[in-house]
């Protein structure tokens, strides 16, 4: 069983995210069971547990920067109650920020098109040919994951703490608050851009 197939059966097990998966099978030296109890320790099992619930409550903010770069988001929580804590204003705060400083072009590995993912597989296949189909393989599988830690924003290292991801920051504040939290929209402008952006 290859890294990524553990980490995948982590996932399954924990619904934990990605990188935390990721994270908690390389710090377990590839122990399974060593990497769920960590993952319980940081509180992220039961956060994957909320992940199914109804979440729409929140906020939307906008944020503008230098009057030249503006961006919005809708993030959204299942209680008004929580929507009115510090703890979530701050992260829809740092969210909108973040967003207006990366632009990032999707939420999730979800929202990208299929025909965008399989356009970017064969340019990077073309890159490599000649090489051993397994080769191949592992290359695309690597220029993927950047080009999803480029465009997606759950998969973004956060501008504030660049060892931690977008979507790992969502989860602590899931363990945190005790309730889904749901990066639902995003938008960016730039003074000058094209409508077509």
């Amino acid at each position: 069983m290859s890294n990524v197939e553990d980490i995948k059966k982590l996932r399954e097990m924990t619904g934990a995210g990605f990188s935390s998966a990721k994270e908690a099978y390389e710090e377990a030296e590839g122990d399974l069971e060593k990497a769920v109890e960590l993952l319980r320790k940081k509180g992220l099992v039961g956060a994957a547990k909320k992940a199914g619930r109804e979440a729409k409550q929140g906020l939307i903010e906008a944020y503008t920067h230098g009057g030249r770069i503006g961006a919005m988001v809708e993030i959204n929580c299942e209680t008004d109650f929580v929507a009115r804590t510090d703890d979530f204003k701050n992260f829809v705060h740092d969210i909108v920020m973040h967003v207006a400083a990366t632009n990032p072009l999707y939420v999730s590995q979800d929202d990208i098109p299929e025909e965008v993912v399989e356009k970017e597989k064969e340019i990077y296949a073309e890159e490599v040919a000649g090489k051993p189909a397994d080769v191949i393989e592992k290359i695309v599988e690597g220029k993927l994951a950047k080009y999803y830690s480029d465009v997606c924003l759950l998969n973004q290292a956060f501008v504030k703490d660049p060892d931690k991801s977008v979507e790992q920051l969502r989860t602590e504040l899931v363990a945190k608050i005790g309730e889904n939290v749901v990066i639902r929209r995003i938008a960016r402008w730039e003074l000058g851009e094209s409508s077509d952006n």
